[in-house]
Order: structure tokens, then C-alpha cells, then sequence
């Protein structure tokens, strides 16, 4: 049975979202603020986070922050009233799995909530890759760490996995709609800009030369190619 965390203040939402997802079979627990929220992810067990943006004490972007920051890789989607993509791109560059635009259906919460904890299932079967040196990056896959000419390098979570779903790839065109499918899990509620802006990130601190990249080349019109 999984166990999902709810961090939500909203009393009405907070509740009806334990109660139809515990009627589905989940161990549900809940709390209303952001620092409690944190106190209580931050302890082993939980398989999924349902993330409010706008709490009290911390907001739902800096809970995630800081649990990134712990090297906590519990699965998060974020809930917000906010629709702006600015909002879903920073969520997932801080390491959220999928973002939900309030007021959303019980039946698409639900089916995003399976999906996600399916995909890290599937993750954690899934033969492991262990290191990878790409460019001048050295990556561990599993510790979710990098160095350069053994220094540590800031990664964030969903950096590390496009740059294992690259290596997994190498050497074949992934298209943007690709990557958001396999990597995120989503078909069109991104845009593809959100890939631009992580491969910008990458290149930065894989690349000699960013601006003349050797190891993630533009397929124009098409994606992203990583050469071996």
C-alpha cells in the first residue's frame, strides 16, 4: 500500500483529498502548513507527495527546495490555483514529477497520481545505471551527485534524469516531446520550452564551450542528440 503525504491548508480540499484517496486503497496522512509539511516529509516511508504551492510558514516551492536539498526523492506533484507556466516550469526544475492546476478533477488526480507512482516504481526495477563521465561531468546516477575535475557540482534531481535518459540514448535523436513523456511523464501540458531550459542548464556545466556544444547537439526541428 503506498503511503502519500498531503500538504494542503485549504480544511474543505485538505479533506476531501484524504478521503478519496484512501477510499482508492492509499495510507494517507495530511498536515496544513509548509514547515510542518517539511517536518514530516523529511522522515523515510512516504511514496508520494501532494504538494500545496501557496502555504503558511513555507511555501510548497521552498518545502520542495529544501527536500531536494536533504537528498529526499520522494515523488512530488504540486497543486496550485496558479496556471502561469512560469509556475509549472520552476516546480519542475526544483524537482516536482507533475503539477496539477486547481480546480482539477478527482479522476485526473487520481490517474496522475497512479502514473507517477508507477513511473518510480518502474524506476527503481529498472536495471540501474551506475556512473557516467559526459564532457567534463562526472555523473552517479544513483547518489543523484556530479563532480568536475573532482569538485562537487549543484545538480537537481530532474537534472540528473534527463542526463541518465540522455546517456541511456546516446547517440539517437530524442525529440522535446520525447523527453517531457519519458522523463516527466507528460504528453502536452508543458511546453517544450521547459526542455530548452534544462539543456541550457546542462551545457553550462558539462560544456567547454556552452555556446558550441559537443556532447548534447541541436537536432533543429526536431530535439537533442548526446554524442558518446
Amino acid at each position: 500500500m503506498a503511503r502519500i503525504l498531503i500538504v494542503e491548508d485549504d480544511p474543505k480540499m485538505r479533506a476531501g483529498l484524504r478521503d478519496n484517496l484512501e477510499f482508492e486503497g492509499y495510507d494517507v496522512e495530511v498536515v496544513s502548513d509548509g514547515k510542518a509539511g517539511l517536518e514530516k516529509a523529511l522522515q523515510p516511508g512516504f511514496d508520494l507527495l501532494l504538494l500545496d504551492v501557496m502555504l503558511p510558514q513555507m511555501s510548497g516551492f521552498d518545502l520542495l527546495k529544501a527536500l531536494r536539498e536533504h537528498g529526499v526523492q520522494i515523488p512530488v506533484i504540486m497543486l496550485t490555483a496558479k496556471g502561469e507556466e512560469i509556475d509549472k516550469v520552476l516546480g519542475l526544475e526544483l524537482g516536482a514529477d507533475d503539477y496539477v492546476t486547481k480546480p482539477f478533477g478527482l479522476r485526473e488526480l487520481l490517474a496522475r497520481v497512479k502514473a507517477v507512482l508507477r513511473r518510480h516504481e518502474q524506476t527503481n526495477e529498472a536495471e540501474t545505471v551506475g556512473h557516467a563521465k559526459i564532457g567534463a561531468l562526472e555523473v552517479d546516477f544513483a547518489a543523484y551527485s556530479a563532480t568536475k575535475a573532482g569538485k562537487p557540482v549543484a545538480m537537481t534531481p530532474k537534472e540528473v534524469e534527463i542526463l541518465k535518459y540522455f546517456w541511456q540514448h546516446r547517440n539517437e535523436t530524442v525529440s522535446r516531446d520525447k523527453l517531457l513523456t519519458d522523463v516527466w511523464g507528460y504528453d502536452d501540458s508543458v511546453s517544450t520550452r521547459t526542455v530548452d531550459n534544462f539543456i541550457l542548464k546542462l551545457r553550462q556545466k558539462i560544456e567547454k564551450d556552452p555556446a558550441n556544444p559537443r556532447h548534447i547537439i541541436t537536432i533543429h526541428g526536431i530535439g537533442y542528440k548526446m554524442l558518446a
